[in-house]
């Protein structure tokens, strides 16, 4: 099944045209222009599996976001665009839980790549939660 991606960046050409793009490929794609809009969209959206989020955004930015996004919603990843990649904001985003960091413009094969990568991640994630479940019940009955 493919990944449900919440698409978040304050240049609105830049997100209608990378939602296209993913949409053609196959994704279902959520938008997003703010590191609060984005936030907000998690909220109301539970299947969204990976973020992609620019990092330079007035108001929250994606750093910001990512903390909060990685508090709310742990098992989601996300994945850090920036035009403007300084070390120090890349050390953060990673320290942050950010699954990964890329240039803009990026390649959107490269891209899609993260995104899988990213999303079978959160699907192991997953997968060891509901067997701990599972286990946990089944020894209570054994009890």
């Amino acid at each position: 099944m493919p990944a449900n991606i919440l698409l978040v960046d304050d240049e609105q050409g830049f997100v209608d045209t990378m939602a296209k793009r993913l949409d053609n490929r196959g994704l279902t794609v959520t938008t997003a222009y703010s590191g609060q809009e984005g936030v907000d969209a998690l909220a109301a959206n539970h299947s969204i599996d990976v973020v992609i989020m620019d990092v330079k955004m007035p108001g929250m930015d994606g750093n910001e976001a990512l903390k909060v996004v990685k508090a709310e919603y742990p098992l989601v990843e996300v994945i850090m665009l920036t035009g403007h990649a300084t070390v120090e904001s890349a050390i953060e985003g990673m320290k942050s839980g950010a699954f990964d960091y890329m240039m803009k413009p990026c390649d959107l094969d490269e891209l899609l790549e993260k995104v899988e990568e990213a999303y079978d991640k959160k699907q192991a994630q997953e997968t060891k939660i509901l067997e701990a479940r599972a286990r946990h019940i089944v020894l209570r009955r054994g009890d």
